[in-house]
């Protein structure tokens, strides 16, 4: 009889202690579930590094873990002269509705001043809705800015040139900005039939504040009309570009001019000549 109820007992502890590990385990997988159906507001990338003249883009992941949908009013604290943006499927919008347990995502622009300096600015984002506010901390770290200018030593964009001939036009490509720009590409459209080439052909490395001597060669075609074309050369990488429109005046050759004045009297002459002989008669 003492051995049964002691195998009893053993046996009501085990079956005590496994209903416990099941209390622990649901009241555990309770409260991952309860924490999971929580509200938040994230972002893939919370530190972005770009130009002052270049958009930051945040791509961000807002969900209702509540049990209603709600709507949301989205706001973002930027320095003066700062711009912001939201984007829900493409759209720019302030405010949005999500259904209950949903997950929405949701694009932030950021636009810096063109006169920001570079440095890290903290950007605190906010979704209200109601009493619920969901934060979120992004970072945009200011490198500079691109610039590109493209003109000549004396700003001059004009000159002469006779057809059939060459000009040689010094071109000058000047890094304004504050980030070095490399891979800087030179290009020309030119009228129908004419060719130009650069020495050299492109820019691989220019520093800010930086400048750069390129010679564009000009070739015009024979027989070219008299009168005043344009050209307009390109200089340009992936971050910026910058054009210079040339103009070139075309004027017709000394001996192309005299054998023309020599057709005409020529053709004074043989008028005459035919008056005179047949004009009698």
């Amino acid at each position: 009889m003492m051995a049964y109820k002691t195998q009893f007992n053993r046996t009501k502890r085990k079956v005590y202690a496994v209903l416990f590990f099941f209390f622990l385990a649901g009241a555990v997988v309770a409260q991952k579930k309860s924490a999971s159906s929580k509200s938040s507001f994230t972002a893939q990338l919370i530190n972005i590094e770009n130009a002052a003249n270049a958009t930051f883009s945040y791509n961000t992941t807002l969900h209702n873990g509540s049990r209603e949908s709600r709507i949301y009013d989205l706001n973002a604290q930027i320095p003066d002269g700062w711009s912001v943006a939201f984007r829900v499927e493409g759209s720019q919008v302030s405010s949005f509705n999500i259904d209950s347990n949903r997950t929405q995502s949701v694009t932030v622009q950021i636009t810096p001043s063109p006169v920001a300096k570079p440095g890290k600015y903290e950007i605190p984002v906010t979704a209200v809705s109601g009493n619920d506010t969901l934060k979120l901390q992004l970072e945009a770290v200011v490198k500079g800015s691109y610039a590109l200018q493209l003109s000549t030593p004396t700003g001059l964009l004009s000159d002469e040139v006779t057809e059939g001939d060459e000009k040689k036009i010094q071109l000058v490509v000047t890094n304004s900005g504050t980030i070095a720009l490399n891979d800087i590409s030179l290009s020309a459209q030119s009228p129908a039939q004419w060719s130009t080439t650069f020495e050299p052909t492109k820019i691989a490395h220019l520093e800010p504040g930086k400048t750069e001597n390129i010679v564009a060669t000009l070739k015009v075609p024979d027989k070219t009309i008299a009168g005043d074309y344009v050209t307009t050369f390109s200089a340009q990488n992936s971050n910026k570009s910058a054009t210079a429109s040339f103009r070139v005046t075309v004027k017709t050759s000394l001996l192309s001019g005299w054998i023309g004045i020599l057709i005409i009297l020529l053709a004074i002459g043989a008028i005459y000549y035919l008056i005179r002989k047949y004009g009698r008669r």
